[in-house]
């Protein structure tokens, strides 16, 4: 899915497929081309979590090209770095550059001398399963948003046996906790007032630091350290690896969002120990009930993907059931498709006309979820950060609109008396 797509005169024109640690790094990208005049690019930051997002990507390739024949076609991001030689080999394209390349200052400096070279595809990816440290950057805008993306850290050193972005991002890296606060503190001299802490394994973070930190301890230290950051957001979170201190964050520190995005995948065990999960049914059970004796605000969203290979009847009915019993309210589908080079793709397939019924069965019920989890915020007093065009988020990650005109970047006491297909209906007050 194309998340964004910016340029301003003097910088390149950025599309962003995929995940929020995209987002974030889009902007560090777009730092570097504009610092050294690259404007007359078009690039475009890939996902690879699966093969519709590569078409998408292709799509939106062969079109921009279309429209701007002259301009010369940049591609990074996790789909370069795990196949270059396919994006190389498309016409449109000029440069493929890996996800270790695309964050250095280095590589960007040096990019009019690279584009001498006088061969007709440009490759610059190395091997990522032998990156050890994170790039660290200070992003010190970010495109006048009044919410910041901040890269805790990259890489995964788990595998699970449908998922291919290991090797797009390499292993576990963690940024320093000194490095985050700075970062953060920042975003929040240009305005900021929303802080999204994002990685492709978050709770993995600490993990590589002299004394195993957790992520709970990381909330904290952040917390404490900027008591004028008014909101703190974590993107998605594995069940399996939440720490005692980030419940008791959740518990106690108000200005940590009531709102966590976990990657379930399936509440099948069977289907969970195959795809090499490290949580069963009863474990998001347990947490879930547990967050909620903690946080009674806190919503949940959830990834799960559907007509896993082996996958029956049975088993996606067990999925249907997790999302009634667990009270998730953000529904995320995936129809499994198959990546080369993952174990999943040797295991018995489901038929296709299966997979899109019960992908829809899962959609039709997450819909429903989150149609009434509106209706029971009618009546309620919201705290809402206004983005632009008169709406923003509510703590709890629901999209709230106004009629009145409020200025972008207050956080606004709202009363809801209302909602929509699209969110929440508030009223200031």
């Amino acid at each position: 899915m194309l998340i964004s797509d910016k340029k301003t005169n003097s910088s390149p024109e950025i599309k962003t497929f995929g995940c929020r640690l995209n987002i974030w790094e889009s902007q560090v990208i777009n730092d570097h081309a504009s610092k050294y005049g690259l404007g007359d690019l078009i690039i475009f930051n890939t996902c690879a979590v699966t093969s519709e997002a590569e078409r998408q990507a292709r799509q939106a390739i062969r079109s921009a090209k279309k429209n701007r024949p002259d301009a010369k076609i940049l591609v990074t991001g996790c789909a370069a770095q795990i196949n270059p030689k396919k994006w190389s080999e498309m016409a449109e394209v000029n440069y493929v550059v890996g996800n270790k390349e695309k964050l250095e200052d280095d590589f960007w400096s040096n990019f009019e001398q690279l584009d001498h070279n006088k061969s007709d595809k440009k490759i610059f990816v190395s091997d990522i399963m032998k990156v050890k440290e994170t790039s660290e950057h200070l992003i010190d805008s970010f495109n006048n948003h009044t919410r910041g993306f901040i890269q805790i850290q990259n890489g995964c050193d788990h595998r699970c046996t449908f998922c291919i972005i290991p090797f797009g991002r390499g292993p576990n890296r963690s940024v320093s906790t000194q490095s985050i606060i700075n970062s953060i503190r920042s975003l929040l001299d240009t305005g900021v007032k929303e802080i999204v802490l994002t990685g492709v394994d978050m709770t993995s973070w600490g993990n590589d630091i002299f004394g195993k930190p957790s992520l709970g301890m990381l909330v904290k230290k952040i917390l404490k350290n900027l008591p004028d950051l008014p909101r703190l957001r974590l993107s998605s979170i594995d069940p399996a690896e939440v720490d005692f201190e980030l419940m008791d964050a959740f518990e106690h520190e108000k200005r940590l969002m009531p709102h966590i995005h976990l990657s379930i995948q399936h509440g099948e065990d069977v289907i969970l120990k195959r795809m090499k999960r490290r949580h069963l049914y009863r474990d998001v059970i347990n947490f879930v009930n547990e967050v909620r004796r903690r946080r009674s605000d806190v919503v949940f969203g959830a990834d799960f993907i559907a007509g896993f290979p082996t996958e029956d009847q049975n088993a996606h009915m067990k999925s249907l059931k997790l999302i009634n019993e667990a009270g998730i309210t953000y529904v995320h589908v995936f129809p499994y498709s198959d990546r080369e080079g993952t174990p999943a793709t040797k295991m018995p397939k489901v038929l296709k006309e299966d997979i899109k019924k019960r992908a829809s069965e899962l959609r039709q019920l997450g819909e429903s979820q989150y149609k009434n989890f509106l209706l029971k915020q009618i009546g309620t007093k919201q705290n809402v950060l206004i983005e632009k065009n008169g709406s923003g988020y509510s703590p709890n990650f629901l999209k709230t609109y106004f009629n009145e005109v409020i200025n972008a970047g207050e956080i606004v006491s709202a009363e809801i008396i209302g909602s929509n297909s699209k969110g929440l209906i508030g009223k200031a007050t």
